[in-house]
């Protein structure tokens, strides 16, 4: 599954992606993946890889770290700034839209996929199973 992460600097994403880990009970730190471009964590049998590619100058960048790799069928890819490799990262199957208002957060979670919508009817029922 890939989900793409999308809002401004300072939305919630990696805070997003720490509160997930946590609820499947992933116990180690949590980093921001902005310099080190992904961070690994394996819960259960599913591997979650979480991107950020804020410092990408060009999408071709995706390319040529050899990131496609980590987009298969047994991982969740957490991606903070797609558009930064816009054309190489796949599809997202759920887009989880940040917006800040004023001291508040909310957001918006959209299907991309047919994967996606099965998870977002999932989650929107209260459960999803994500950590398989």
């Amino acid at each position: 599954m890939v989900v793409w992460l999308d809002g401004d600097l300072g939305a919630g994403k990696t805070t997003l992606v720490r509160a997930l880990l946590r609820a499947l009970g992933h116990v180690g730190p949590v980093k921001s993946p902005t310099y080190t471009l992904v961070e690994i964590y394996v819960i259960s049998r599913i591997y979650w890889y979480h991107f950020d590619f804020y410092r990408f100058n060009f999408p071709e960048e995706f390319l040529d770290a050899g990131l496609g790799e980590y987009f298969r069928d047994d991982a969740v890819c957490l991606v903070e700034w797609p558009e930064k490799a816009a054309g190489c990262v796949p599809a997202a199957d759920l887009v989880v839209l940040f917006h800040i208002l004023g001291e508040r957060r909310t957001l918006d979670v959209v299907a991309g996929s047919e994967e996606g919508r099965i998870c977002l009817n999932a989650l929107k029922s209260g459960w999803c199973d994500v950590a398989g």
